[in-house]
């Protein structure tokens, strides 16, 4: 099986070990994917809020989510349908949380960066201390996964906050935010190939990145004319989204292209 992926596990695990974990093999699809989550959850947690009732609307979504993180901890393999569900209540509600913060609270996004990347940083301290690796092979036991997944939550209310940040604080706007995270999102690509960057490292930097990365074009793609948008609208561009997601994780369901082979 091609292994056109970021990471690569440095640390000796036997390959068998990699068909217990229920988290996919992380080759170009992952990424797609990966991207066009980030741009879902963006723009229906906006669309959502601003249709509805955000009172009612953000406990639903954290329903929903447990629900989700429910199915996949208790799942028994790998699913594609149900890690990419999972996946996409976090970047929902993630978002949800980062504007809370702002929005109803008041909070910075320059503060709600900084408090975001604070967590996820602990979080990293804690998992690694506790495993002795953050590798994204080696989640093959209760206690990784919920690293894994505490982690991933941190990073899309991490990605939201700054993606925010560089677009309104920064008055970059959000195509040209875009277009800074895809030229960030390259860096620890390019170090891993060429110059030998830690594998685990650049792994974990491109997946905080992607969150703004997706989410700026995202932004862009739905927002008003006077927001530096296309005006598509959130609930469109949501749908679309949704759409291409359904067909990449159907497809992945079908050929099974993102479980690891010994």
């Amino acid at each position: 099986m091609a292994r056109d992926q970021l990471l690569q596990s440095r640390h000796g695990e036997a390959p068998a070990r990699q068909a217990l974990s229920k988290v996919p093999e992380v080759t170009v699809l992952f990424w797609v994917v990966k991207v066009l989550t980030t741009g879902m959850g963006e723009t229906t947690s906006d669309f959502l809020v601003k249709t509805f009732n955000p009172f009612l609307v953000v406990p639903v979504a954290g329903l929903v989510l447990a629900a989700a993180l429910a199915v996949q901890l208790t799942a028994k393999r790998y699913s594609a349908a149900i890690y990419w569900f999972a996946v996409v209540m976090v970047s929902v509600f993630g978002t949800m949380a980062a504007d809370v913060l702002h929005v109803q609270l008041g909070v910075p996004y320059v503060v709600s960066t900084s408090f975001f990347a604070v967590v996820l940083v602990a979080i990293f301290l804690l998992w690694y201390r506790s495993e002795k690796t953050l590798s994204i092979h080696s989640i093959t036991t209760r206690r990784r996964e919920l690293f894994y997944w505490a982690t991933v939550l941190t990073t899309f209310a991490l990605g939201t906050a700054t993606g925010d940040m560089t677009a309104s604080t920064l008055k970059l706007g959000y195509f040209s935010s875009g277009v800074l995270f895809a030229v960030l999102i390259a860096i620890p690509t390019i170090a891993h190939w060429k110059l030998g960057l830690n594998a685990i490292f650049a792994f974990w930097f491109a997946y905080i990145v992607t969150r703004p990365l997706g989410a700026s074009f995202a932004d862009w793609m739905g927002v008003s004319h006077a927001r530096g948008g296309l005006n598509w609208g959130t609930g469109w561009v949501s749908l679309v989204l949704a759409v291409l997601i359904a067909g990449f994780v159907g497809y992945l369901g079908v050929t099974r292209k993102d479980v690891a082979t010994s």
